[in-house]
């Protein structure tokens, strides 16, 4: 299983930026199974950028991919050194339909970055999260 992180305001689309977001609903996706496994609610954005993007990566660091709405450059650089795939999807596009698309993929045969993100997963080697 894989956990995955969609930056939204509602629960049903990705809708947020990654350094202003408050809410990443994180599921557990697999090729035939997928499950909400928490609601992570955030306090509004720090001024300071570092502090910002650092809290915002505390809150996604277990996951193998996170969806997004917008993602600056430096947050995206951070997303990727800390073994999380960061992919920029088109503003209100559905969290459902983003999960079947990707169960597609893995019950197929999925590209090579997402080939190496389910090893990475198996090894059970990423921290669970908790609230500071």
């Amino acid at each position: 299983m894989l956990k995955v992180a969609f930056a939204t305001s509602d629960g049903i689309v990705v809708d947020q930026h990654f350094g202003s977001c408050r809410r990443f609903d994180v599921y557990e996706v697999s090729g035939d199974l997928a499950s909400l496994y928490e609601s992570r609610v955030l306090d509004p954005a720090a001024d300071d950028e570092a502090e910002k993007i650092e809290s915002r990566l505390d809150a996604v660091r277990d996951c193998a991919i996170l969806h997004v709405a917008a993602i600056g450059g430096t947050a995206a650089a951070k997303v990727v050194r800390a073994h999380v795939h960061p992919l920029k999807v088109t503003e209100d596009t559905s969290i459902a339909d983003q999960i079947v698309r990707l169960q597609r993929v893995l019950a197929g045969n999925p590209p090579p970055w997402l080939r190496k993100l389910l090893r990475q997963s198996g090894s059970g080697a990423a921290p669970n999260w908790s609230p500071r």
